[in-house]
């Protein structure tokens, strides 16, 4: 909103009346804006929300599962997550330019996951006092709150939305240029509606493809891109959509259960958040900067640019949230947050053309779902053959299985921030290993 006012205002008004109002033309600016906001809003504000949910009884209800220290935890306020989409949307809605589709999309995401975040975590709420009001001993149990079906049919619809709208919309393009390659070769990729510019790059001229397609990246490889109707035979190369939609999908879904599984020690998943945050935000940088794209031999995005005050804010909240989700605790994002979070990173890596390098800068998030996976199918098999159910871990997601080693869950924490710090930097340096 702000961009859009000083943008009418330097359009309009001379810049002598309004000193600084040419600021906001500079991305660098509203991006540290958007960082310096978002974590004022979630370190001092965070506290009046917190408090707010202390006096609303939106404790948490903990388990008896035998970790230490989890009864510490009992009544520590939940539904956090609120204060990260605050954090997010707002220095969003005043720095970015809502014109562009990119910052529509990842706002839609971030409001549509926390929404259904939200659901759940009142749900479960509403069955402690339903209890407490009955006089009955309350026990938490996985069906207290929004059902799986409903939570997964909510996943699957904002996939749908991110894919069609990243396939169809006339603004999400790749620039391709076009040297000895001629038109006719880029036409093989399967690409199509091509559109031809001219840029000026360090006073040369460079002749552009704008072509519609998607493509994505694919990691340590020399010709290291590849498009999905390349999936598909000829004939059925119009149909491309049908698997890039389905992909989609898969991601937004597999990101936002894993980052929600991860939640389950103080700091753990807002740390990995905000570390992945760091690095799609230097993949939105690079794609979008026509120089860097050239020297780095890598796609050109147009209009990436705006995303990186999203993906500001976004860092910014994760870390402002730490300060109160850190150990000890002092609020839980709950659903509403980690929904969200994962989403928000699947949508990035989407946009940004790098999903295919989920499972190396979200390895703490893949190796948390895959322990609940392993876990559970080992026990079913098990208890079919042999007719008791055994277990590869002390328990699930991986994270309880260190607790019950007897590793504080701060270094818990801590070491998972270090595993994706290496990540990240293994991800960023596929940009040149090739």
């Amino acid at each position: 909103m702000l961009y859009h006012l000083f943008d009418w205002i330097t359009q309009h008004w001379s810049k002598s009346t309004f000193p600084g109002s040419g600021m906001f033309q500079f991305i660098s600016f509203r991006v540290i804006m958007a960082l310096i906001l978002s974590l004022i809003i979630t370190t001092v504000y965070g506290k009046k929300l917190i408090l707010f949910l202390q006096n609303k009884q939106m404790g948490e209800t903990v388990r008896d599962l035998g970790l230490e220290g989890e009864q510490q935890k009992r009544g520590t306020p939940s539904m956090g997550g609120i204060i990260i989409i605050l954090g997010i949307l707002i220095p969003t809605l005043l720095f970015a330019n809502l014109d562009k589709v990119y910052i529509r999309l990842m706002m839609l995401c971030t409001v549509w996951l926390g929404a259904i975040g939200f659901v759940d975590d009142y749900l479960k709420i509403k069955s402690k006092r339903d209890a407490k009001a009955k006089g009955v001993d309350y026990k938490k149990s996985d069906s207290d709150g929004l059902a799986a079906k409903f939570k997964l049919f909510g996943q699957v619809g904002i996939g749908i939305i991110i894919g069609v709208t990243l396939y169809f919309s006339p603004s999400v393009t790749v620039k391709r240029e076009i040297t000895s390659a001629s038109i006719n070769d880029v036409l093989k990729r399967g690409e199509k509606k091509i559109k031809i510019d001219t840029i000026l790059i360090d006073g040369k001229e460079h002749v552009f493809a704008n072509v519609k397609s998607q493509v994505t990246t694919i990691p340590f490889t020399k010709n290291h891109e590849f498009n999905y109707a390349q999936l598909l035979p000829k004939r059925l190369e119009d149909y491309a959509y049908l698997i890039y939609i389905g992909v989609v999908i898969f991601i937004v879904t597999a990101v936002s259960n894993a980052a929600n599984i991860t939640d389950g020690l103080d700091g753990l998943a807002t740390g990995i958040s905000a570390i992945i945050g760091i690095g799609l935000g230097i993949f939105a940088y690079v794609s979008g900067n026509i120089k860097f794209a050239e020297y780095l031999n890598i796609m050109y995005i147009p209009n990436l640019g705006e995303l990186s005050i999203f993906i500001a804010a976004f860092v910014g909240a994760c870390i402002g949230f730490l300060w109160y989700n850190s150990y000890p605790a002092q609020v839980f994002m709950g659903d509403t947050g980690s929904l969200a979070l994962g989403g928000i990173i699947a949508a990035l890596a989407i946009i940004v053309r790098k999903e295919l390098l989920i499972p190396i800068f979200c390895l703490a998030f893949f190796v948390e779902l895959c322990s609940v996976m392993i876990q559970v199918s080992y026990f079913k098999y098990t208890k079919r053959k042999y007719g008791e159910g055994r277990r590869v871990f002390l328990m699930s997601p991986l994270h309880h299985h260190y607790q019950k080693l007897g590793f504080h869950e701060s270094k818990i924490a801590v070491r998972f921030w270090i595993l994706t710090i290496l990540c990240v930097a293994i991800a960023i340096a596929t940009l040149k290993m090739r």
